[in-house]
């Protein structure tokens, strides 16, 4: 276990202290541990403000850091931090991505291939049979079903991606150790049977309305892009689209009736540019997913190249842009763009948005 784990456990309980404030923490001290015993004189120095100091002594002197851990292995979950292996590079890649990611059940590699699924708690008949039918279509191809467990589309999006045999992920607005809403503690059972429920809020965290907003970002920066079947202009689900797009992840809408209030969104999406999705081949060929399922056996089949074996060994989970990898591999531009491309294939590597490159193994 990482040594300073703790500390970023404590850290992600202090009101006020969110990805920015605890990135302009680790510059100032160098480190978690140092940052997590400073006077407390020197934190306006590091860009805390008054309130967030007081916030931020309060928890340093109440919070036992041995119990919370000893509390999150009794409940079974786990703790990413952004130094660890195990942190989602799609999501780390983000402006803001959470100071730690709370798991219950198991991450894989394989959900770097990752679509989202979200819309309205108040669906229709339509929008829940369109949800099942695309959501159950991406499982069947090996890709990852995100969404955020509530009511409506997002149940439907997991249980299609379940009763498919794929791999789902549910995003909460509280902490993993509470399941909500009630009504889908069923459904949050048969996910962690093949997939992981996650939260940036620390355990015992309360599901308050606060919360759902920020949870929406990292439904979005877990994905390669996010599909809207049903809800208003305004909406949650209109919230995770925008995210998507800070993020320069793709978007995608569903059509639906004129005649329909749970249309107006993602009408509104497709006038905006989001592509328009009458079958699950318009987001895998937009994606370039048609083959996921094939990749690993295509990574057994073709051996490496001397040209592969280079950029490998310049790429990390750490995004790199393809002019930096450039630079550092002394590789033509033409060669490595193409050679990114087969690596892709193979599943050697994965482009996370923007010509950025990660490792994907």
């Amino acid at each position: 276990m990482n040594s300073d784990l703790p500390f970023w456990i404590g850290f992600s309980k202090v009101p006020g202290i969110g990805p920015s404030r605890f990135r302009k923490l680790l510059r100032y001290f160098g480190s978690v541990a140092e940052a997590w015993h400073a006077d407390l004189g020197e934190l306006p120095a590091a860009g805390l403000d008054k309130r967030t100091v007081i916030n931020f002594a309060h928890t340093r002197h109440t919070l036992d850091l041995s119990a919370e851990m000893a509390r999150l292995d009794a409940l079974t979950v786990s703790a990413f931090t952004w130094d660890d292996p195990m942190y989602p590079p799609l999501l780390k890649a983000i402006p803001d991505p959470p100071i730690v990611l709370y798991v219950r059940g198991e991450l894989l590699p394989a959900d770097e291939w990752a679509v989202a699924v979200v819309g309205t708690r108040n669906a229709t008949m339509y929008g829940r049979e369109a949800a099942r039918k695309l959501a159950s279509g991406l499982a069947a191809n090996g890709i990852t079903v995100v969404s955020g467990l509530a009511l409506g589309i997002d149940t439907q999006a997991h249980r299609a991606a379940v009763a498919a045999g794929g791999r789902t992920i549910a995003v909460l607005g509280c902490g993993v150790d509470i399941i909500y809403p009630q009504r889908n503690r069923d459904l949050a059972a048969k996910i962690l049977e093949n997939g992981a429920i996650v939260s940036e809020f620390p355990v015992g965290t309360k599901p308050e309305s606060r919360n759902f907003p920020r949870r929406n970002r990292i439904i979005s920066g877990l994905s390669l892009g996010v599909l809207m079947v049903e809800g208003m202009a305004q909406s949650g689900a209109r919230i995770t689209i925008d995210y998507a797009l800070e993020q320069g992840r793709e978007t995608f809408a569903v059509p639906g009736s004129i005649l329909s209030r749970g249309s107006e969104g993602p009408h509104q999406l497709i006038q905006q540019g989001a592509k328009l999705v009458s079958a699950v081949d318009d987001i895998l060929d937009e994606l370039n997913l048609t083959m996921v399922a094939e990749h690993a056996e295509a990574q057994a089949v073709i051996p490496a190249s001397p040209t592969e074996a280079t950029i490998l060994t310049h790429l990390s989970a750490e995004p790199v842009h393809i002019d930096e990898l450039g630079q550092r591999t002394g590789i033509a531009a033409a060669e490595l763009s193409g050679t990114l491309t087969m690596m892709e294939l193979k599943g050697q590597v994965r482009q996370v948005g923007n010509m950025h490159y990660v490792i994907a193994r």
